[in-house]
C-alpha cells in the first residue's frame, strides 16, 4: 500500500504576535509621560498666576491712563477767601468744616459742616438739553450749621441746610441738648417751609448775619469743584499704590 503523506503538526505552526493595542503601548509609556508633562504642560498654578498678571497689568493701565487724564484737565478757578470762616478741610475726607466767632464779645461760636456736591436736580425748564444750551444741573451740597455758646456748652441751636450754586436753603433748625436725646429720638419740630413767613425770614436774618447766606453756598461749590478733582487723582493713585505692593 502506498504510503499517505501527513501533514505537519499544528503545534509546529506558530502564528504572528498581534501588535499591542495602542492603549497598553501608553501605558506601558506612563511613568516617562509623566516625568515629560512637568516641563511640557504649564501647571494650574502658573496659569492661574498668568491671567492674574494680565488681569492686574489692565488694571493699572487703566488707573494710570485716569490719572493721566485728570491732571490734563484744565484746574478749576481758585475759590475765594473764606474769611471771616477758618476753614478746615482733611484730605481723603468729603467734607470740610468752617469755623468763626460771632458778637461783639466773641461770645458765639458758629460751625459749619460741609459736604462735597451729594447731588442735584434736574433745571426747572423742560424740552431743551444741557447739550444744546439748555441749563445745567443744580448742584447740591448739605450743609450742617451749629451756633453755640461757650457760656452755654450743654445747649446748641441747629441747622439743616442745602448750598445751591447762587443761595443756601434752610431745610430745618431745631434746638439740641448735648445731655439731652440724641438726634434720631429728639422732636425736630416742623419742616423749615412750614413755619410762618415771619418766622422764616427772621431765621434767614439770623443766618445772614453769621455769615451763612448766598455768598457762601457759592464760596462752597467753587471749592468743592476744586476739592473734588483733587480728592479724585488722589483716590485713584491709592488704588494704584495698593495693587503694585
Amino acid at each position: 500500500l502506498p504510503k499517505t503523506r501527513g501533514t505537519p503538526a499544528a503545534a509546529a505552526v506558530r502564528p504572528r504576535a498581534a501588535p499591542l493595542p495602542m492603549a497598553r503601548r501608553l501605558l506601558h509609556l506612563r511613568s516617562r509621560l509623566q516625568a515629560l508633562a512637568p516641563r511640557l504642560v504649564p501647571s494650574r498654578q502658573y496659569m492661574s498666576d498668568m491671567r492674574r498678571s494680565v488681569f492686574l497689568d489692565r488694571l493699572l493701565r487703566s488707573l494710570r491712563s485716569e490719572i493721566s487724564s485728570c491732571r490734563a484737565e484744565p484746574a478749576p478757578r481758585p475759590p475765594p477767601s473764606a474769611a471771616p470762616f477758618a476753614l478746615d478741610d482733611r484730605p481723603g475726607e468729603q467734607w470740610v468744616r468752617l469755623r468763626r466767632a460771632f458778637g461783639e464779645q466773641q461770645e458765639e461760636e458758629v460751625r459749619v459742616d460741609a459736604s462735597m456736591v451729594d447731588g442735584a436736580v434736574a433745571p426747572t425748564r423742560s424740552g431743551v438739553a444741557a447739550e444744546d444750551g439748555g441749563p445745567q444741573d443744580r448742584m447740591h451740597i448739605s450743609v450742617h450749621v451749629e451756633v453755640s455758646k461757650p457760656a452755654r456748652p450743654d445747649f446748641a441751636l441747629k441747622f439743616e441746610c442745602s448750598a445751591w450754586p447762587e443761595e443756601m436753603d434752610v431745610e430745618r433748625v431745631f434746638p439740641v441738648r448735648r445731655s439731652g436725646p440724641t438726634p434720631e429720638q429728639q422732636y425736630m419740630g416742623r419742616q423749615f417751609r412750614e413755619l410762618d413767613e415771619e418766622m422764616q425770614t427772621a431765621v434767614r436774618d439770623y443766618l445772614e448775619q453769621r455769615g451763612v447766606n448766598d455768598e457762601l453756598a457759592a464760596f462752597l461749590h467753587t471749592y468743592m469743584e476744586n476739592k473734588e478733582q483733587t480728592e479724585l487723582v488722589g483716590w485713584l493713585k491709592n488704588i494704584e499704590c495698593y495693587l503694585k505692593k
